[in-house]
């Protein structure tokens, strides 16, 4: 929209304050927020110049819109209601290998899945997020027509894994295939970089530790360098990962970044769980928390696709407190990205048995300027002048808000997604009134439930046991007629 957009008199406003690299949230009372194109051009009392929109602000509270750095929107929403209580017991509690290849959709389903993915997001708030899914036909305009402003990440990889028997692993080595997903990637980010919304970009997504080769992710990390861009890559997220690395390298999946020359600021490991001293391994020599923080590393923390199999980081507040980089990401479904933020406050919390950790400040620094930084961005997940116009409006009236003495309480250990009224992004409105205006949801979930339900009908051929859906994950009740 072109012309100043002006709120007025904002109830509460979770405003930026001081410079971009050495200030802090606060909260203000009765200011006014413009933007005029993408930018942020006001933040404070009495707004006196023009504007071609104003809106009321006074019952509403104003806030950065939040920063998802990890997803699969391809993928995961095709998961809901079969994978919520499943782990393979004799392969780390992790579902990754017996499950998610047996149960991932078609290709043809990505785009109406990862519409349903970005619809959620949107509606919790996130106004930026890290795609990792595999390079497709159309992914960049897809991406582009949902209004968000995406990171995209065509995850490659040298080898595939499978499960024959329910505890053990194999894979299935194909380095030409690494090499050319590589040369794909790069080309998928140029385009992204291309776009002409100027709302997309690209990171280098080797797929995970245990799935490539060297010289593949000691590539892919030159390229991204070389580009200025960030790396992610899975590491340290399961037993079997960290057994097969140190069975293959006599290193933890730590000290092998190391080794290769990736374990470097500008590196986002996904996960980070599974280091030396997790009190599921025993691996006293090595000192991976260490070398990370001296490594200035960062962590893709993603609480809920792990609490589902008892698995937690241990915890979030010791890394973040150490200076290991951190953002918040919605692995798995939903991707409700405040519901992610409540477990992760939960999670640290149970982990350390102590409740001055996991605080509600942390979590919201993480969730905005802790993403930024991962995503080498010093203009989003802040509302300050000069910033991009990326902004949340949340109903003060609404009844889950109540009684309002602390608006970020209220919303995150409360009310959630549904006190989010109106999401701009780069200035555009894209939330409404709680509805999302780029995309046609009915649409896309009637064709997941259509993908879902083809998935479902051929699990028996892909199981390693010839089980069918029911035997693989059965429904919580038996279903009568």
């Amino acid at each position: 929209m072109s012309g100043t957009t002006v709120i007025r008199g904002l109830d509460w406003t979770v405003a930026w304050d001081g410079v971009a690299s050495d200030g802090n949230h606060v909260y203000r009372r009765g200011i006014d927020v413009a933007f005029e194109g993408d930018r942020i051009t006001h933040v404070g009392p009495n707004y006196t110049g023009e504007a071609v929109r104003e809106v009321d602000g006074s019952r509403l509270i104003a806030m950065p819109g939040l920063v998802n750095v990890h997803s699969h929107p391809s993928s995961e929403p095709g998961n809901k209601g079969l994978n919520e209580e499943l782990g393979s017991p004799h392969l780390g509690q992790s579902s990754l290998y017996e499950y998610m290849p047996v149960f991932r959709l078609l290709p043809d389903a990505a785009p109406y899945a990862s519409r349903f993915a970005v619809h959620e997001m949107l509606k919790s708030g996130v106004t930026t997020f890290a795609d990792l899914s595999g390079a497709r036909e159309g992914w960049v305009d897809q991406m582009g027509e949902t209004g968000i402003r995406c990171v995209l990440g065509p995850m490659f990889r040298s080898a595939v894994w499978s499960t024959p028997d329910g505890h053990s692993v194999t894979y299935d080595w194909d380095e030409a295939a690494g090499e050319r997903g590589l040369e794909n990637a790069l080309s998928v980010i140029e385009e992204a970089e291309r776009h002409p919304s100027g709302r997309l970009s690209g990171m280098v997504c080797p797929s995970q530790l245990d799935t490539c080769t060297p010289a593949l992710m000691q590539g892919a990390w030159e390229e991204a360098k070389k580009r200025g861009i960030p790396l992610q890559i899975h590491a340290a997220q399961s037993i079997v990962e960290f057994n097969e690395i140190t069975q293959r390298h006599g290193m933890t999946p730590i000290e092998f970044l190391d080794d290769l020359g990736l374990l470097e600021a500008g590196l986002i490991i996904s996960h980070g769980i599974f280091l030396n001293d997790h009190p599921w391994l025993h691996w006293p020599q090595s000192n991976d928390f260490e070398r990370m923080v001296a490594a200035k590393v960062a962590v893709a923390h993603c609480p809920n696709v792990f609490w589902r199999r008892g698995i937690a980081l241990q915890n979030v507040s010791r890394y973040w407190r150490a200076g290991i980089g951190l953002g918040i990401g919605t692995d798995t479904f939903p991707h409700n990205f405040l519901d992610e933020l409540k477990t992760a406050m939960m999670a640290c919390r149970l982990m350390t048995g102590d409740f001055t950790t996991g605080t509600t400040s942390e979590i919201f620094d993480i969730a905005t300027v802790g993403g930024a930084k991962l995503l080498m961005r010093d203009d989003i997940g802040r509302l300050a002048v000069g910033a991009k116009a990326d902004l949340v409006l949340v109903d003060a009236d609404h009844a889950y808000m109540q009684p309002l003495r602390d608006p970020l309480r209220s919303l995150l250990y409360s009310a959630g997604d549904r006190a989010v009224r109106d999401v701009y992004v780069g200035g555009e409105q894209v939330v409404r009134s709680g509805e999302v205006l780029t995309i046609d949801v009915a649409e896309a979930a009637g064709k997941l439930n259509e993908y879902q339900a083809e998935t479902m009908s051929g699990v028996r051929q892909r199981d390693w046991a010839g089980r069918t859906i029911d035997e693989m994950t059965p429904t919580v009740f038996e279903t009568r007629d």
